[in-house]
């Protein structure tokens, strides 16, 4: 029996690298996918199969979910996307731009490429649309705004397109990752640098100690997890009969779920002020 194809989005590195390194010993056949065309190239060195496909790009997408769809012989089974980035600063320095180019990336991208496969997973029957969300999805955090709000976006999303597919054979989760060892925060930072003018903000102190986090080697207060915590639930998504809505990766992930849940939200304001 073939196996499943699955397409992949965002491989250069991080989650979805090891996702499309990993995927292959469990009985899928990865198609992974990058935005620059060297990335693509290392990808292929390494044996996958690969397309170039920019999330921001509308003309990138339905190139890149074209070629997916005819490596996979017309019929992909699974899609885990993964593509993203991060736009740090305060909601009030952002220009509305930014947040354009956040929204075209971690979300409206998202959909596009949805678009272009669902057709065929329906023909099908059956089919896995994996969406890897954000603890930043379920609560919001100082400074995050921009990736706060397409994360928040995504969780609204990814419930209806559930609801909108229940009993057509395709299933959709979440993952929500907190803290992961990837190169996040080097993307954020070049956000960062490329948006916000931090000479001009009443947020001058807060911004030293945001580009002082984003220079930071290693994990975040000890709770970062490497990018391959994020594959059993990716794996359990794609192959179990029935798949969770959601999967929470890392302590504080289920932490603020749980409060979310139980606190008053001037309470659990408290506690996200103090964290930022």
């Amino acid at each position: 029996m073939p196996h499943p194809f699955v397409l992949v989005t965002g491989c250069s590195s991080g989650i979805g690298l090891a996702a499309a390194k990993a995927l292959g010993a469990h009985g899928f056949t990865v198609i992974a996918s990058a935005r620059k065309a060297g990335d693509v190239a290392l990808l292929q060195q390494q044996g996958l199969l690969a397309v170039q496909l920019d999330l921001a790009d509308t003309a990138s997408i339905e190139r890149g979910a074209a070629e997916a769809l005819a490596l996979a012989g017309g019929r992909l089974y699974g899609l885990f996307n993964n593509g993203a980035y991060g736009q740090p600063g305060a909601l009030e320095d952002l220009p509305t731009e930014a947040l354009r180019e956040q929204f075209n990336t971690n979300l409206f991208g998202w959909h596009h490429l949805i678009r272009q496969v669902l057709p065929a997973m329906l023909a099908a029957g059956e089919g896995r649309i994996v969406q890897n969300s954000s603890v930043l999805g379920l609560v919001a955090m100082k400074y995050r705004g921009a990736y706060n709000a397409s994360k928040f976006a995504l969780e609204g999303y990814s419930d209806t397109l559930r609801l909108e597919l229940a009993g057509s054979g395709v299933h959709i989760s979440l993952i929500e990752p907190g803290p992961i060892d990837t190169r996040f925060r080097a993307n954020a930072r070049g956000a960062f640098l490329r948006h916000i003018d931090p000479s001009a903000s009443r947020h001058q102190a807060a911004y030293a100690q945001t580009l002082a986090r984003l220079d930071r080697e290693g994990g975040a207060r000890g709770f970062t997890l490497p990018s391959e915590a994020c594959i059993p639930p990716l794996i359990h998504a794609l192959s179990s009969r029935r798949p969770k809505h959601r999967y929470p990766v890392t302590f504080p992930t289920r932490l603020f779920a749980v409060l979310r849940r139980l606190l008053p939200s001037r309470l659990l304001d408290r506690l996200l002020i103090k964290s930022a």
